[in-house]
This record gives C-alpha cells, structure tokens and sequence, in this order.
C-alpha cells in the first residue's frame, strides 16, 4: 500500500515539476500582469487538484487506514509535493494510479479506455469504473466551464479530449447495441449520460452570462431595447469569440446547440412575462427577425461554421419567432378583449365609434411596421377576438334583462345604443379590414338578435312604466307621467348623438305606445264626470300634448310631422262648440282611424261639456253612417283599447 501511495506521488510531484518549468519558461515572454494572472490561475489549479487527487485516492486505497488518518487532502497535498522519476511510474503502476494520471493531465480519451478496460478486468472493476467516470466527467466539465469563461488557448487540448471521449462513448455504445448487450445495461452505463451533462454545463453556464432583466418591475419598452441591445452587441458576440476554440475542439454543434437553447430560453422567459404589453413583445420579435435577417445566427457567422450547424441557428430563429408570434397573437386577443368589455360596459356609457375602432386596428398597424404577413395574423385574431366578444355580450345582455326587478330606461337604452355602435363600427371595420363573408354574417346575426331582444325589452319596460303612471291619472292631481316623458326626453336625444339608422322608428314605435297608452287611459275614465271634473280633464289633455308634441319633434325633428296624433283629433273634436262642426271634425277621425268604434266615440262624448242629448245622438248616427271596416291592419291604434258600452243612455234608453 505504501508503495502504491509512493508510485501516485511520484507521478503527481513529477508533473507539477514539469509544470512549474513550463510556467517559468512562459513568464520570460509574457508581461508582468499576464504572469501574475497566470499564478493565481496555476494556485487554483493546485488547489483544485488537491481536492481531485484526494477523491482518487479514496478511490485507490478502497477507505484504508492511511487515507482516514492523515484525511484525503491533506494526503493529496503531500503527494503534490513529493517528486517521482518517470521511470517508476512506468514500471509498477497499478490501473487507478494511470487513469487519475490521464484524468490529470487532460488525456480524458486515454482515460476512457483505461477505465473500460478496468471494467471488463474483474476484481471489482465495475465499482470502481463508476467512481472514476464520474471523476472524469467531473474534470471534464471544469475544463468545458473554463473553456466557457475565458479564451486560454492552454485549454485547447484538454477541450480536443472532451469531444473526443465524446466520440468514443457514441461509439462503444454502437458498439454494444450491435453485440447484442441488453438496452437496460446501455442505457444505465455512467458515459451515456455525458453529452446531456455537456449540453447542461454549457447552456447553464451560457444562461449565467445573460444580463438579468426584471420584467416583472420594469415594464420599460426603452429599458427593454436597451436590454436587447446589451445581448445583441455583447452577449451574443462573447459567445462568437468563444466558439472557435470549440470548433477546434470538435464541439461546434454542440456549442451552437447550448447557445440557442439559452438565448430561446431567455427570451422565452421574457415573452412569458404577463406583465409585458403587446408593444413589448412586438419589440422581441422585430428584434428576433432583425437578428435572423443579418445572419447572426444566435452566435457564430455563416462564414465561421459548416453548413449543418448555420442551418440549426436558422432554426433556432425560426422557432424564436413561431414562439414570440404565438405570444404576441395571444396577447393581442387578451388586449382587444379586455378593451372591448371596458368600452362597452353596461354600466357605464357608450365610448365613441373611432376610440373603438382604434382598439381592433392599432396592433395591426404596429405589426405591419414589422411584417406584412404578421399584420394579417395580427388582424384576424382582432377579428375573431371581436365575435368571441359579441358572443360573450349577447349572454351578458341576455342575462342583464333577465335580472329580477325591471331595468331602468336609460340602462336599457344605453345597451341598445351599445348595438348601433358596435353595427357602425363593424361596417367601417369592412372597409379596413379583410373582413370575411363568414364573420359578416356572424357579427350582423349577433347584433340583430340583441337588437331584437333589447327592443321589445325596452318597449314592454316603457309599456309598463307608462302604464303605472296612467293608471287612476285623470282622477288624481300628481303623478309620474311627467317625469317619464322628461326621461325619454334626455335619454333619446343623447340616442340621437350616436347617428343611429334605427333611432327614427325606435321614436316612433315609443310614440305609439305613449300615445295609445294615455287613450287607454282617457277612454276607460269613469263615466259620468261632473262639469268641473270635464274642464279639468280637458285641460290637462291640451297640457300633455302640448308636452308630448315639444319632446318628439325634439327628437324626430321634421319626421315629427309624420306621426299619427289621436290626442289632437279628440281635442279638436270635443272642443269644437256646434254639433255641425262635431260632425266634420268626426269625418277625418273615421278617415284616419278606420278602427274606432262606438263605445270609443261614446267615452269621448262624455268629456265633451254642455252636449245635449240631440246632439249626442246625432254625432252617433253620424258616426254609424260613416264608418267603415278597416281594409289593412295599419294605424289600428283603438282596436286593442276595451271600453265597456254603457247599459243605458243619458236619456234612459238604449239609443246613445
């Protein structure tokens, strides 16, 4: 045993003799700096194999006595120091004691093949041949990682043997798969791990060079380019230089391998960021085809590199860009979307038709700045972004009327006025856009059915509002029927701002029911009123229709003209003074109201003041002389008011 430990002590003084020599021939030519970096550089190696050898040692000796005494390293450090002529390491020295040699000095090729032949010896060959191939791929990658961080060409040979051993491990496995060895045994063998453990080593070194950017508190866009530029000026040419001595060493492809692996993982990490913005990423992916398009590719030149691996940086870039587009189109619908319900929140009013254009073009105006064929995927996803939208707006509004207790006007009216936004800005959107006839279809489908369901929501809302208020209204002094007309009136004149094609017959239809609503109410008013309770019904029906007349020509303007107006035909009719004019002014009432009955004329008739009994007869008979059955269903507006006949007249016979 002793001579055993004589033998590995001899080799290590004698190398390290050789060493110093070597050093001191080189500090002669080299500058006073570049020998002091070359000292601190041979102490960390001394140390470094003080550690090493201490390792084999526990590997040589099996945990004997000498080695548990005296502690690994310092055993080591002796051995460093003991000197050994060449000519005994030669002669006696045992497999363990060569290999370590070989791991020593850098020769990992030759090492490889001492440990496989230790392996297949016998005598616990196996054990031990796992321990020293982790030995040697652990010195292996020290020397990858100092190849990594400087540019010593003293390390080129060391660097050879890596991808040399790389080369003999591929081949002893081709090897033993073609003698038929078990996959099991191939595939648990320690050297098949290496090329793995290579490509961690270099990406994880590679990663750590990569200047930290903390996207989650700097949501910068200048402190971003300034980023990309630190990778594009200093990152990714660091790695160019380095890689010719990977080259040398027959390692290029997997150089290349680990420095795109890096830099797609870093900016993999970026794009990942949910605190980045659309703009953000689109400024990674103008970067990433800025570097494709120059022919830097991730970190060597087309020149410097065969054809295999320029081919690989082009797909690295590729991917880069099919990963940084796929965000960008993912964070381009979360955006549009997002926009979409803040501008049209039902609770809250309408936002201009050009602030919500601006939110389905300006990404792919941004893209287009970069990439014609992005804008188009940029704008499609806007599209589509749009119907998921109008689809999730029709269930909002569906669920929004269903809600217990009826909306108020100006909420249902606010949503309607949501639907001709969204109709004007969908037409302009066909003219900007390539707009498919499919998507057409859809979106005109979505508003028309919110159209639809908002307006027969909002005309039974305003049928009942109207209604409650009407109820009792000509025999009681106060009511709410002043406020809802006042309502509808500023409700419907900011609905006129908006421009709408439907605003018009939306006016009108909202007419009809007010106005077929008050005659309801007028006709079924308790007969029999007395002379003051006449005159003051009387009164107040010029009052509201003078009202109702200023708010729809208000809103309608000029097509305010065009509505039918019962209110003032009945006026004129019952405040006309002389039967012969009651009777013309009742012809045009027939004309216009084909569908007006007796019972009706019989209601209005009893609000006329100081009307005789030969008069009221008269007007009825002209009334059975002149009316007609209605032709057509169109301005039936008395056929749905129910006014019960009255048992007798006021002269106590059925005639009146």
């Amino acid at each position: 045993m002793r001579k055993t430990k004589h033998s590995w002590a001899a080799f290590v003084g004698q190398g390290n003799k050789k060493r110093e020599k070597m050093t001191g021939e080189n500090a002669r030519i080299l500058p006073k700096a570049t020998h002091e970096e070359r000292k601190k550089q041979e102490v960390k190696r001394k140390g470094k194999l003080k550690t090493l050898a201490g390792k084999l040692l526990k590997t040589v000796v099996g945990g004997k006595e000498t080695v548990e005494k005296a502690g690994a390293e310092d055993v080591a450090g002796n051995l460093l120091k003991r000197p050994i002529s060449r000519k005994g390491v030669e002669k006696g020295m045992p497999a363990e004691e060569t290999i370590c040699r070989f791991i020593e000095q850098g020769k990992f090729l030759e090492a490889c093949d001492q440990i496989h032949n230790l392996e297949h010896s016998g005598n616990d060959g196996l054990g031990k041949s796992e321990s020293l191939y982790a030995l040697l791929a652990e010195r292996m990658w020290t020397v990858v990682g100092e190849a990594l961080s400087g540019s010593d060409r003293m390390l080129l040979e060391p660097l050879q043997s890596v991808g040399e051993s790389l080369k003999w491990e591929r081949q002893k496995e081709a090897e033993w798969l073609g003698n038929g060895l078990e996959t099991e045994s191939v595939s648990t063998w320690s050297p098949n791990f290496w090329r793995k453990d290579l490509e961690e080593k270099l990406t994880q070194c590679m990663t750590a060079q990569i200047p930290l950017f903390a996207s989650s508190t700097n949501t910068d866009e200048t402190a971003l380019k300034q980023h990309l530029s630190h990778l594009e000026t200093t990152f990714l040419p660091s790695l160019e230089n380095r890689s010719n001595v990977f080259k040398e060493a027959g390692l290029l492809v997997t150089y290349a391998r680990c420095c795109h692996a890096s830099l797609c993982s870093h900016l993999a990490t970026l794009t990942d960021s949910h605190c980045f913005s659309f703009s953000q990423i689109l400024l990674i992916y103008e970067w990433s085809i800025k570097m494709y398009k120059s022919g830097s590719q991730a970190c060597v030149r087309p020149g410097h590199i065969p054809q295999h691996s320029l081919s690989l940086g082009a797909q690295c870039f590729v991917w880069i860009l099919l990963k940084t587009e796929e965000k960008l189109l993912a964070i381009a619908r979360t955006e549009v979307g997002k926009a979409l319900k803040e501008a049209f929140d039902i609770r809250k009013p309408p936002c201009a038709d050009a602030a919500v254009i601006e939110i389905l073009t300006e990404k792919t105006e941004a893209a287009r700045q970069v990439s014609e064929s992005l804008s188009e995927k940029v704008e499609a996803e806007c599209l589509e972004e749009c119907l998921r939208f109008l689809e999730s707006y029709e269930d909002e509004v569906r669920s929004f009327l269903q809600l217990d207790g009826c909306p108020q006007i100006c909420s249902s009216l606010q949503i309607l006025e949501n639907c001709c936004l969204l109709r004007t800005v969908w037409h302009k959107l066909t003219y900007i856009c390539s707009v498919s006839t499919d998507q057409n279809v859809k979106v005109n489908g979505f508003l028309h059915r919110m159209e639809d369901d908002i307006m027969e929501h909002f005309l039974q809302t305003i049928t009942s509002k109207v209604k409650g208020a009407l109820k009792a209204y000509f025999k009681k002094c106060d009511s709410d029927f002043d406020c809802i007309l006042e309502t509808l009136k500023q409700s419907f004149l900011t609905f006129r701002k908006k421009k709408t094609a439907i605003y018009e017959a939306f006016i009108e239809a909202v007419n009809a029911i007010i106005v077929t609503e008050y005659m309801q109410a007028l006709l079924t008013t308790p007969r029999k009123p007395s002379a003051m309770q006449r005159r003051r019904i009387v009164n107040k029906i010029e009052e509201d229709h003078r009202m109702m007349q200023t708010i729809f020509k208000e809103c309608l303007g000029p097509a305010a003209g065009s509505l039918k107006d019962p209110i003032k035909a009945i006026l004129d009719l019952i405040q006309t003074s002389d039967p012969e004019g009651m009777k013309i002014a009742l012809l045009p009432i027939l004309k216009e109201f084909p569908d007006l009955r007796k019972e009706h004329l019989s209601a209005v008739l009893d609000i006329k003041d100081s009307l005789s009994r030969e008069d009221r007869a008269a007007l009825l008979k002209a009334f059975r002389d002149n009316c007609r059955e209605s032709e057509t269903e169109a301005n039936l507006l008395f056929a749905d008011i129910e006014v019960k006949p009255r048992k007798y007249g006021l002269c106590g016979c059925l005639c009146c």
